[in-house]
């Protein structure tokens, strides 16, 4: 590694050097953020009205409410560091403890999602909140396992084609099959082992068995919680937008330029830089021009241009694909991976029924029997919500997974509600007339293909090393990290230092 430049050095060549940062989601904003720390010029320029991706809000009849993401995972520490950084860990709390159910089980209904397990896999299939779900012919088949010769263990790449051999198919579908489509959006065939439950495929080896080997893995885990407790997720109160204007507001401390309603459109080599073209901009002209001759009487189009040293792209996969084409050719010969398309129905309601808690914090369905791929009940899980409802109640229902659109996608907004609200009532296991409902708010968004699928992985790495063997160049964002702030926060921050010691060091 070369010798660091004298500090002087280093503050006049960042005070020289402009970045355009192209997407305004969470990585966009943390790449900006780590770029003008050390004096860069930054201009940010985000398609949208406003910048925070997946996380955004939303205001039912006077309750501000989280209109996408809610939470953030807390493994790595690196959410809650960014959280210290800002001053916000006085906001930080944990959801209302107990368990998830599962709905639309054959002969079942709806049932408390057993503890003890792993991505629905159970330790013990004869435990009774397992055989509720499974049956006695489920239970039995899923101790074949126990005897069964220990045949690929170590190779299986799918979790369920994994679980289905070694268990049978009524844990696949009516265990397994929830919790990957409520976590993933995806299929447990389409499900990497060994990413989305890091040493099951070697703990089978170890143990013999697969439940056996959840046990062991659960074993590991405890002892390691005793060492550091917490929640696997946490919230924000006031909503996950509070960690938005936190990066907004130490943006403008720190002079970057922020301009939403800005899409880009082309993005090309400049000489040793680069050159941005955005949309044209609608300028509206007043009457003096207009009488003075001007061509338009309504509105001109300047077309907004930007040079840089280096770009940023923190945009989703096709467009950051499209926009690269030209310059990172490699990007473009390989077709974007499938995303699904996640429509988000935020329902406020005045349900007394619901004061009891039917369903625990949230129902998670089993593939097929419902429109809704799960459902969370706000109010019940975290305390701030419940006390910002004043007494209504907040649900969240989801549609949408991997290869499958959401059912509310061809609905105007209003069936689109009604659609949630039936759903909310089949899940919760109350009624819900249509008098319930006082105020909804349906959001749509493109969750990137999981790290979790099967050779996404592959995909990042070579889209990465296309990316890095370009100068002057950083992608960041869910579609090269993996979702969640757990994943985007780091490789965010990483990306955005590897670029700027390029940039000042070389």
């Amino acid at each position: 590694m070369p010798e660091a430049p004298a500090p002087a050095v280093l503050a006049a060549r960042a005070a020289e050097t402009r970045i355009v940062v192209i997407g305004g989601g969470i990585g966009g904003l943390l790449a900006a953020r780590e770029c003008a720390k050390v004096g860069m010029r930054v201009t940010l320029l985000e398609a949208a009205d406003a910048v925070g991706g997946a996380i955004r809000r939303t205001e039912l009849d006077g309750v501000s409410l989280d209109a996408g993401a809610e939470s953030f995972a807390t493994r790595g520490g690196h959410v809650r560091a960014l959280l210290e950084e800002l001053g916000l860990t006085d906001r930080i709390v944990a959801p209302a403890a107990g368990p998830a159910w599962l709905a639309g089980i054959p002969g079942v209904g709806a049932a408390p999602l057993p503890v003890g397990g792993l991505l629905g896999i159970p330790a013990n299939p004869f435990q009774d909140d397992v055989r509720r779900i499974i049956g006695w012919s489920g239970a039995w088949r899923a101790y074949v396992d126990r005897v069964r010769p220990p045949l690929t263990i170590g190779h299986q790449l799918s979790l369920g084609r994994l679980v289905a051999s070694r268990m049978g198919t009524k844990v696949r579908d009516r265990l397994v099959a929830p919790v990957t489509t409520g976590v993933y959006s995806a299929s447990p065939d389409d499900v990497d082992v060994d990413v989305a439950a890091p040493g099951l495929n070697a703990a089978l080896t170890r143990v013999g068995s697969l439940s056996g080997a959840v046990q062991a893995l659960r074993d590991t885990a405890a002892a390691g919680a005793a060492k550091a407790p917490g929640a696997a997720v946490e919230g924000l109160v006031g909503g996950m937008t509070v960690l938005v204007d936190a990066l907004v507001a130490d943006l403008a401390r720190l002079d970057v330029d922020v301009r939403t309603g800005t899409p880009v459109e082309r993005l090309s080599r400049d000489g040793a830089g680069w050159r941005v073209i955005a949309a044209a901009a609608e300028i509206a002209v007043d009457d003096d021009d207009a009488q003075a001759g001007s061509d338009d009487d309504s509105t001109e189009s300047p077309e907004n241009e930007y040079t840089a040293d280096a770009v940023i792209v923190a945009t989703e996969e096709v467009t950051a694909r499209a926009l690269l084409a030209e310059t990172v050719p490699a990007l473009a010969a390989a077709d974007p991976a499938e995303a699904p398309q996640i429509e988000l129905v935020t329902l406020l309601l005045d349900a007394p029924t619901l004061d009891a808690v039917p369903r625990g914090t949230g129902v998670l369905t089993v593939p097929g029997s419902h429109t809704a791929k799960a459902l969370t009940h706000s109010t019940a899980k975290w305390d701030w919500v419940r006390e910002a409802a004043g007494g209504l109640h907040v649900v969240r229902v989801s549609f949408g997974a991997q290869g499958e659109p959401a059912a509310t996608a061809g609905l105007d907004d209003d069936a689109a509600a009604a659609l949630a609200l039936s759903e909310a009532s089949a899940l919760l296991g109350v009624p819900l007339p249509a008098s319930s409902l006082v105020a909804a708010e349906r959001s749509r968004y493109i969750q990137s293909q999981p790290a979790s699928i099967i050779g996404s992985g592959e995909r990042r790495s070579a889209a990465r090393s296309a990316v890095q063997n370009t100068p002057g160049l950083a992608v960041v964002g869910a579609w090269l990290a993996g979702t969640g702030l757990a994943q985007v926060v780091p490789d965010a921050v990483a990306e955005a230092d590897r670029l700027r010691r390029a940039l000042l060091w070389d």
